[in-house]
C-alpha cells in the first residue's frame, strides 16, 4: 500500500481528462484497509477530515522535473567514465600527486557533513558546527559530558562526532570513493590538544560488517597555529562497534564510503577543531603497505 501512495504522488492527470478523486475513489477501500490508515482516534483529538491517502500530492511538472534532475546526473556520470578514472584523463589520474575532497567555504559544504553525539543513546554531550572566522573553515565545537544514563543498560557515554555524507548517484545509486591512486591522508586542521579519531567506513562485504570501522588517532597540539598532519593509510587499524579486531587487513581503497571524525578522550568539558580541507596524498617515500601483523590464529602443528 505504501508503494500505490507513492505512485500517487509521483502520477500525472493530463488535460484534466482523467480526475485524481476518480482513481482515489476507486483505490479508498483497498486504502482504507491498509496500515497506512487507522481508525483509533485519541481521547480529545479532532477527527480527521481526510483519510491519509487523499492527502496524496499529485504533480506531474515535480516528476518530470526529478526524472530531468537524474537523467542529467547519469549523462555526467557516462561522461566521466568515458574520459577516464575519477572524471580525469587517464595521463593526469596516473601523475595525480594530491587531491582535495572536501573543503569548507560556504553553507552548502557544511550540509555535506553530519553531527552526532551521545544524546541519541540518551547522554549529554553537546556538538555543533558552522563557519569558522571569514567562511574559511569549518569550525566543529561543543561539551563532551561523560555522564552515563541512567537506564540500566548503558555503561559508557562521552562521545560527539562528525561524518560525512555516503555519496549518492543517479537514481539514489550507492556510490563510492576510489583512493587507490593515493597512500596517505592530508589534512589542515587547528585543534584545542585533545585527541580525535579519524574515522573510514567502507562498503561492507557481508551484512554483518555494517559496524567495520578502520581508525587512527589524530594528535592536535593546539594554540593559534594551523598544523598539516597526513596519516598514511597502512596506520588505520579494523574496529567493530569500538573493538579492536584480531583479523587485520588494510582498507579497500577502492570502496570508500564515508570520512569521519570523533572524540571520546573521556575528559569533560569543551572542545573546538577547525577542519580548513581534506584531502589525499600521494607520498613516494612512504613504502609500507600495512602496519600490523597478519598471523593464523589456529596454526597446524
Amino acid at each position: 500500500m505504501a508503494l500505490a501512495v507513492m505512485l500517487l504522488n509521483g502520477a500525472s492527470f493530463h488535460g484534466g481528462c482523467c480526475k485524481p478523486k476518480a482513481l482515489l475513489s476507486s483505490l479508498g477501500p483497498l486504502l482504507n484497509n491498509s496500515k497506512l490508515y487507522s481508525s483509533y482516534r485519541r481521547p480529545g483529538a479532532e477527527p480527521e477530515k481526510k483519510l491519509s491517502w487523499q492527502n496524496a500530492d499529485f504533480s506531474f511538472k515535480k516528476a518530470f522535473d526529478h526524472l530531468k534532475t537524474q537523467l542529467s546526473l547519469l549523462k555526467k556520470e557516462t561522461q566521466d567514465y568515458l574520459k577516464g578514472p575519477g572524471g580525469h584523463p587517464l595521463s593526469q589520474h596516473l601523475l595525480e600527486q594530491t587531491r582535495v575532497l572536501w573543503q569548507f567555504r560556504s553553507q552548502e559544504d557544511l550540509n555535506k557533513w553530519v553531527i552526532s553525539s551521545d544524546v541519541e543513546i540518551g547522554g549529554k554531550s553537546k556538538v555543533y558546527i558552522k563557519l569558522g572566522r571569514n567562511n574559511q573553515a569549518a569550525l566543529l565545537y561543543g561539551t563532551l559530558n561523560t555522564e552515563v544514563p541512567r537506564d540500566g543498560e548503558t555503561q559508557y557515554s562521552g562521545y560527539c562526532s562528525m561524518r560525512s555524507r555516503p555519496a549518492v548517484g543517479s537514481f539514489n545509486r550507492k556510490k563510492y570513493y576510489d583512493w587507490s591512486n593515493f597512500n596517505s591522508l592530508y589534512l589542515r586542521v587547528r585543534g584545542d590538544g585533545r585527541p580525535w579519531m579519524v574515522n573510514i567506513y567502507t562498503d561492507p562485504y557481508f551484512s554483518h560488517q555494517k559496524d567495520d570501522l578502520y581508525t587512527y588517532f589524530m594528535f592536535t597540539r593546539g594554540g593559534p597555529y594551523w598544523e598539516e598532519i597526513q596519516i598514511p593509510f597502512s596506520k588505520f587499524f579494523l574496529s567493530s562497534r569500538g573493538r579492536v579486531q584480531d583479523n587485520q587487513h588494510p582498507v579497500w581503497l577502492d570502496k570508500i564510503r564515508t570520512l569521519g571524525f570523533t572524540i571520546g578522550d573521556k575528559v569533560d568539558g569543551p572542545f573546538q577543531l577547525e577542519i580548513d580541507f581534506i584531502g589525499l596524498l600521494n607520498d613516494r617515500a612512504h613504502k609500507e603497505k600495512f602496519a600490523y601483523e597478519a598471523y593464523d590464529k589456529n596454526t597446524p602443528v
